[in-house]
Order: structure tokens, then C-alpha cells, then sequence
């Protein structure tokens, strides 16, 4: 039996209390997502693994979490075309210490407890019950590994500890209107939760302000002892769909102790607008707008804050490059972000963000895009509000984003016009891991 600290105990700073919590967390990341809104950027990755903000991928941003709060023993459930993930992670992740008991663990669907894929997010935790038992935990953190955004997890299991909770569950504030895609819930003076119900029509709002819900965020803190018994309780109910949100957790709140954790308490570097940054970018419209976001001046996420690193897997590059100053073929960017082996080379690229060894030809225009790594950009071609996915070539000439119509014909168009282009729609063939 670990030996519990407390808070209350004069000897113990609030920094000794967290540490001892993170160290005895073990963190597992639900990242077998489909992330079908995402269209064809999903054809060959599952969302977590997609590119997001010029060198990371989503699910770098909850690893980072996990490590930066000090929780280093971190389990990834995969499932959906995991190999681009796994890949990015053996390469990206490894830097983890296993003579430290550091480590991150692939956990793809093995089938080890009958002959079912996970069947949903409880059941995906189910399914590694024996791997987490291994370890044996106070706490255990779930998480979604497809969001972006800088918490401080230890915040949260310091006040989980504090409420003597059975289980916490992480909340952000969101119109009512947008309540209906989440998981809400209706809490009590001292927060703790007496109603949550899953993606409804009609979700409870916050008292005194009817406009706005609680709304989860797919960060639950339990008990470990607690998780294996509910888990077990929910594994034999035949008419269960052994998920968190529609299940394990509307029972634990009728029958334990359940509390809110509001976000705003554990959120890292709150921007100029005083609301905490969190983004589910599982539609291309905002998954464009997310990273559009980040060439403003000044970023609701801050990527330069020094004590709060997101941590990826970087390739050894060269420095971005820009050539030639003729009045008419001068390459350049402004407002925008441009990573590492990437050369402008006579071109001009306005509002937009480009990922590694992107290169784009003389008199080409890019503007208010995204353009993912390996991307090459004919003479000549002009792109404006567009993602173009790896790998693709983009041929001398060639105008997308200035007609919606015969976009359509080719590319896909989402419904803010937002233009996504693929190899594939190119006609283009790819071998490599995307």
C-alpha cells in the first residue's frame, strides 16, 4: 500500500502533494478515433495522427499534457489506420525513461479479452485492464487523444484528491447551441455533478445562465480501484454500449461520488480573450480555422511559452529559405508560418501556414491555406483557401479555391469553402506513411 499524502499536513507543500499524484497516475489516451468529419484527410491516418499547427500532430498536445503535468507512465489505445501514429510515436516518443518507470505504451486492439475490436471508450480501457493492473495505479487519467489544448492535469488530480471524489470529469463553458455535441453536465454548489447526459436536444444549462451548459471534455480522473469495478459492472451489462459518456458515467453519477473540474482552474497560458483555449478540430472548416489561427499576431495558443513545451518528433532540416528579389518574382511570407526545409522560392505566400519541405515554385500565390508537409506548388499555380494534404503536387498552373464549382468537380468543398486536396484526387500515387 503506497504511503497517502495530505494536503492538510503542515509538512507537505502543495507542489509535494501534486507530484506524489501525478506519480502514482497512469495516464491511457483513447486515439482510435476515426475522425470520418475530416474527409479524406483521414483516408490513410486516424485523427489524432493528422498534422496540426506547422511540425505536430494532434495527439502530440495531450502527450505533452501528460508530461508536462508530470504523469510519465502513459498507455495509447489505437485502433482505425494507426500505423501513420504508431509510426509518429516510436519516432517522436521515445525519449521516456523505462529505468524511471517512464514510458508510453502502444495499445493497439488485441482481441485479449474476446474476440471484439473496442466496442467504445469504456471498452477500450476494458480491454487493457491487465496492462493498467501491471502498474498499479492510484489514479487513472482517460483521455481523448484528438483535441488541442495545454492543461495541467495535475491541477485536476489535486482537487479530485481533495473533494474525495470517485471519479472527475473535466468541463469547459459552451453555448447551448453547441451542447448538443458534447456529453453535459448540471452540477451542485460544491460541484459535483447530479445529472450528465450525453449529446441531447434539450442539455440542463448552467444555473443563472441559461444560454450556456457544462459541457465534458473527455478528461475523466478515477479512482483505479473504482475504474476496474465499474468497468467489470458495465463489461456484463448485455445492454450496455461500453461507453463512457452514455454509460459508465450517468451510472457512476446516480450512485457515487462524481465532481466537475472547471478548466479554467488547470488551463496553461489563457490568452487575451481570458477564455481558456480548447479546440476539437474534427471538421476540415475547423481544423482550417484552428490553424489559421495560430499566423495572427497574437495566437490564442501561445507555442512559444518555454515551460509548457509541446514535445514531437522533429526532423533534422534546414532553415526555411526565400529566394530571388525581382520586383515581379520576389519570394516571400507575411502573416504567416513557415517551418524548416520549406523553400519560397520567386513566390508569394500571404495568411497561411506551411508545414516542412513545402516548396513553392516562382510566381505561385498561396493564400489563407494550409499546406502540409512534402507539398510542392507548381509555377504559377494559385491556392487560396485551402488544405493540401502530404505528398501532393500541385501542377504549373493550376488555380483552386477561386471557384467553387468546379472545385467540386475534382476536390472536396467543405460548407465554409474551405477546399481540401488529396494525392489521390490529384491522381497521384503515394507510397509513404502519411
Amino acid at each position: 500500500m503506497q504511503h497517502e499524502l495530505h494536503l492538510n499536513d503542515p509538512s507537505v507543500t502543495f507542489g509535494r502533494f501534486v507530484s506524489h499524484l501525478t506519480r502514482s497516475t497512469f495516464a491511457i489516451v483513447l486515439a482510435g478515433g476515426r475522425g470520418s468529419r475530416l474527409m479524406q484527410l483521414t483516408d490513410w491516418r486516424s485523427k489524432p495522427a493528422v498534422p496540426f499547427g506547422g511540425k505536430f500532430r494532434i495527439i502530440d498536445f495531450t502527450l505533452s499534457n501528460c508530461v508536462n503535468s508530470g504523469i510519465r507512465r502513459i498507455g495509447v489505445a489505437t485502433q482505425y489506420k494507426a500505423q501513420s501514429l504508431i509510426h509518429h510515436l516510436q519516432r517522436g516518443w521515445s525519449f521516456l525513461d523505462g529505468r524511471f518507470d517512464e514510458f508510453i505504451e502502444l495499445l493497439p486492439a488485441q482481441q485479449q479479452v474476446g474476440e471484439d475490436w473496442y466496442l467504445g471508450t469504456a471498452d477500450a480501457v476494458y480491454q487493457n485492464l491487465d496492462v493498467i493492473r501491471r502498474h498499479h495505479p492510484r489514479y487513472v487519467i482517460v483521455l481523448s487523444g484528438d483535441h488541442i489544448y495545454k492543461m495541467d492535469y495535475g491541477r485536476m488530480l489535486a482537487q479530485h484528491a481533495q473533494n474525495q471524489a470517485d471519479l472527475s470529469i473535466a468541463c469547459i463553458d459552451v453555448p447551448r447551441e453547441d451542447a448538443v455535441e458534447f456529453g453535459v453536465m448540471q452540477v451542485d454548489e460544491s460541484q459535483r455533478i447530479v445529472d450528465f447526459v450525453e449529446k441531447s436536444k434539450t442539455p440542463p444549462t448552467i444555473p443563472g445562465r441559461p444560454e450556456r451548459c457544462l459541457a465534458s471534455m473527455g478528461v475523466y480522473v478515477f479512482n483505479a480501484g473504482f475504474l476496474f469495478e465499474q468497468l467489470c459492472r458495465d463489461r456484463d451489462d448485455p445492454g450496455s454500449g461500453h461507453d463512457f459518456g452514455k454509460n459508465v458515467i450517468p451510472h457512476a453519477v446516480k450512485n457515487y461520488r462524481v465532481f466537475a473540474h472547471n478548466f479554467a482552474e488547470s488551463c496553461v497560458g489563457i490568452g487575451e480573450s481570458g477564455i481558456p483555449y480548447w479546440r476539437d478540430v474534427g471538421t476540415l472548416d475547423a481544423y482550417w480555422e484552428a490553424n489559421m489561427e495560430l499566423t495572427k499576431v497574437t495566437p490564442e495558443l501561445n507555442f512559444y511559452d518555454e515551460e509548457w513545451p509541446i514535445w514531437t518528433y522533429q526532423e533534422q532540416l534546414p532553415p526555411a529559405k526565400f529566394v530571388f528579389d525581382d520586383e515581379n518574382r520576389r519570394g516571400k511570407a507575411v502573416d504567416s508560418m513557415v517551418s524548416g526545409g520549406n523553400i519560397i522560392s520567386g513566390a508569394v505566400v500571404k495568411r497561411s501556414l506551411l508545414f516542412s519541405r513545402v516548396l513553392v515554385h516562382s510566381y505561385a500565390l498561396v493564400e489563407d491555406s494550409v499546406l502540409l508537409p512534402r507539398v510542392d506548388v507548381g509555377r504559377g499555380a494559385h491556392l487560396r483557401r485551402v488544405i493540401v494534404d502530404k505528398h501532393c503536387r500541385i501542377p504549373p498552373g493550376m488555380k483552386i479555391g477561386f471557384d467553387p464549382e468546379e472545385d467540386r468537380k475534382r476536390f472536396h468543398v467543405s460548407e465554409r469553402g474551405i477546399t481540401l486536396v488529396t494525392p489521390e484526387m490529384l491522381g497521384q500515387q503515394v507510397h509513404h506513411i502519411r
